[in-house]
């Protein structure tokens, strides 16, 4: 009787379990395809949260790093600017009034504040003009590199033909240091470092050069060097660099540099410091003088692209192949504040 008692009781109790998981079975797919789809979106979805969120401190540091990061061949170059009118104009105003003759193959000297030729001697002869090349360099450097701004000295500067203030290759520079030693040291690897870090390249640099001539009306200057160190194909008039030196004083910074007389600069080991004197001895021994770069090559002679204030006026003269390029120049800018134009 027993047997009969539990069989009945036994046998529904499995049934019952049988029913409750049969019933489960289709409850449990669903919940297991409910898992998987949220962790397929999950994944899907949270790999750039997981990504931000583990960088979300360098992200807050990015733009710092961004702007230690050295000037390389990626940097962004700034858009063409439009044509300017011209820089200079009129015939001599002076002519005929130079009672001592001047030693330089081709001269001029100009009102800088109103664009006035004053003076002119084969103004407008194509001449080597040497490291007055410089000038350009600078002008076009400053507009895409910041005084902080880093310059990864690429290999090839090392290897620019003298003069060179010895930068070393890969060295990480301040781009202020490289302007003041090309403006008065004349560093050739400086311009060259320059021309690197602003132009992505030499020749993308050169190229910006003869286009910013043009732009400039400048139209017997051409560009092969960032420096003036070859004399091949390098060349401009002394109209052309007098105009030049007046667009570029109108930049603070550029006329800032061409006016100091000597910058005592801290370097890293194993250097530890540097001492930039400017070749413009005009500095010192013309009252009023404040600029701009001197030049000499074999065949370009020595070169001087000068400017002086006096009384509120500003006055540029430029010699090119002079036998005495301080002396023509005192000349020149005598003429120019004797004879207010």
């Amino acid at each position: 009787m027993s047997i009969d008692v539990l069989e009945p009781v036994v046998r529904p109790r499995r049934r019952r379990r049988r029913y409750r998981l049969r019933r489960l079975i289709p409850v449990a797919v669903v919940v297991l395809l409910a898992f998987a789809g949220g962790f397929y979106v999950g994944a899907r979805g949270s790999g750039p949260t997981a990504q931000a969120s583990a960088s979300g401190p360098q992200a807050e540091a990015a733009p710092a790093a961004a702007a230690a990061k050295p000037a390389t061949a990626s940097t962004p170059k700034t858009k063409p600017l439009p044509p300017v009118a011209r820089l200079l104009h009129g015939p001599p105003a002076l002519a005929g009034r130079l009672s001592a003759p001047i030693a330089a193959a081709s001269a001029i000297v100009v009102d800088a504040d109103t664009g006035q030729v004053l003076w002119t001697k084969s103004a407008h002869t194509r001449r080597p003009i040497a490291s007055t090349t410089k000038i350009m360099t600078a002008l076009l450097a400053m507009r895409v590199l910041k005084p902080k701004t880093l310059v990864r000295v690429d290999p090839s500067v090392t290897r620019v033909p003298l003069v060179r203030e010895g930068l070393r290759a890969n060295e990480i520079v301040p781009s202020w240091k490289l302007f003041d030693a090309m403006l008065l040291y004349s560093g050739n690897d400086d311009a060259l470092a320059l021309a690197i870090a602003a132009g992505g390249t030499r020749r993308a640099f050169l190229k910006e050069m003869n286009a910013e001539a043009k732009r400039l009306h400048l139209r017997d200057t051409h560009f092969t060097s960032p420096s003036g160190v070859i004399d091949k194909g390098n060349y401009s008039t002394a109209y052309d660099l007098a105009a030049l030196a007046r667009y570029a004083l109108r930049n603070p910074r550029f006329a800032k540099i061409v006016r100091t007389k000597v910058v005592h600069v801290k370097w890293a080991a194993p250097t530890y410091s540097k001492i930039y004197i400017n070749n413009n001895s005009l500095l010192k021994t013309y009252p009023g003088a404040n600029g701009v770069k001197t030049g000499f090559t074999h065949k370009a002679g020595w070169c001087l692209v000068s400017s002086a204030t006096r009384h509120g006026r500003t006055l540029i003269a430029v010699v090119l192949n002079s036998g005495d390029m301080y002396k023509d120049s005192k000349k020149l800018l005598d003429l120019g504040f004797r004879n207010p134009a």
